[in-house]
């Protein structure tokens, strides 16, 4: 609650945290606002949803990121409304009831996804629903498109039925970059999160264990710290498309994620030289620990603070060199929508594709500096100078 006082403190942190709120909430929400299947659909006295239906197979080939992305939409109103309900449970064993009733409705809820495919639906559903006739009735979404539905002539400028025009195809670009925000995010926040496994997990082992181990492994992150990093992410990605793998999503994460973790291990390693000369750490040594006791129940808690501050920037830059490999042509490939992706088709003349270039590199400079924004008022927080 100290760390949240002084945290609200920082107009910008706070204005970096509600820009982060926003672009989550857009990703997860995308298909109630973008959508080129009907919310609702009522005829002859039958009430479906295609839309609906259609979360559990997305026509995306990047078949993971969509689901995840789906699962959230049901499963987190679906947890408010839990927790919400909470009073109505008995007081004694209440924590474990709920935490009982999070995960089964988080199974039963991942099932469907995990049973069901992918599946292009052709049915041209504004057509068809047209004429319809009272008491019949579509209900569509705020914009009645998907990302990759081909609405109109390409490269149309911005206007009442196309909000942010549309691309080289002709597909609708504010559509496009809900979705893109879907690709964006996970990105930054799967990447950042297999370094923060790494560079934790490495500088731990390192500053605890000294010797030989800290000698091995230091020497190993100054090897990969000497690399330029964009030079290194072009060269993994290279490297791994040589050998087949298929350009996706979870290449540029796996790739950005075993990039980046550098910076934190020294981090990490210098924290855990201070904290291993405390009298707490001599105690548990003493009382005969285990030392993966010693590392996760007692020194990662009270290295903790760094390590958040460090993920907030470390997700801006994720997000950043994301967009930069799709932009140059090695991070997520067409159709998958993403902000670097749109900005790659206004290179030809900026100028004229003005839409192209503002609206994502607008998105893409917000996302960063909310994490920065977010990140340095966390740091002063916790105590940073």
């Amino acid at each position: 609650m100290e760390v949240w006082k002084k945290f609200r403190k920082d107009p910008l942190a706070l204005a970096g945290l509600f820009i982060i709120f926003l672009f989550v909430f857009l990703a997860v929400f995308a298909p109630l606002i973008a959508n080129e299947k009907p919310l609702l659909l009522y005829v002859g006295g039958h009430l479906s949803s295609p839309a609906f239906s259609a979360l559990f197979t997305p026509e995306s080939p990047e078949l993971f990121v969509e689901k995840s992305w789906n699962f959230l939409l049901l499963y987190l109103p679906a947890l408010l409304l839990l927790f919400a309900g909470r009073n109505i449970l008995p007081e004694k064993g209440r924590k474990k009831i709920l935490l009982f009733c999070a995960l089964l409705l988080f199974l039963l809820l991942a099932l469907p996804f995990a049973l069901s495919g992918s599946r292009v639906d052709k049915t041209p559903w504004r057509e068809r629903t047209a004429e319809l006739k009272r008491p019949d009735f579509a209900l569509y979404a705020f914009v009645p498109y998907g990302p990759f539905e081909m609405t109109a002539s390409p490269y149309e400028k911005s206007s009442a039925k196309h909000l942010f025009g549309t691309d080289q195809t002709g597909r609708d670009v504010f559509a496009r970059m809900l979705y893109g925000a879907r690709v964006s995010l996970s990105v930054g926040f799967c990447a950042t999160l297999l370094s923060l496994f790494l560079g934790t997990l490495i500088g731990l082992l390192c500053g605890y264990c000294g010797g030989k181990t800290d000698l091995i492994m230091m020497r190993f992150v100054e090897i990969v710290i000497c690399f330029p990093t964009f030079l290194l992410l072009l060269i993994l990605m290279t490297i791994l498309l040589d050998y087949g793998s298929r350009q996706s999503i979870l290449l540029v994460i796996l790739v950005l994620g075993l990039s980046s973790w550098t910076g934190l291990a020294r981090l990490v390693r210098g924290e855990t030289l201070k904290q291993r000369k405390l009298p707490y750490i001599q105690s548990c040594e003493c009382m005969g620990l285990p030392v993966h006791k010693i590392l996760f129940k007692h020194l990662l808690p009270n290295v903790s603070g760094p390590i958040f501050v460090t993920f907030t920037f470390e997700v801006a830059g994720a997000v950043l060199a994301e967009s930069s490999l799709s932009f140059l042509g090695f991070g997520v490939q067409d159709p998958t929508s993403s902000w670097g992706e749109l900005l790659r088709q206004a290179y030809p003349d900026p100028l004229t594709y003005s839409h192209l270039m503002f609206f994502p590199g607008l998105a893409i400079f917000l996302t960063v500096c909310a994490f920065n924004f977010a990140g340095e008022g966390l740091r002063k927080a916790l105590g940073g100078k």
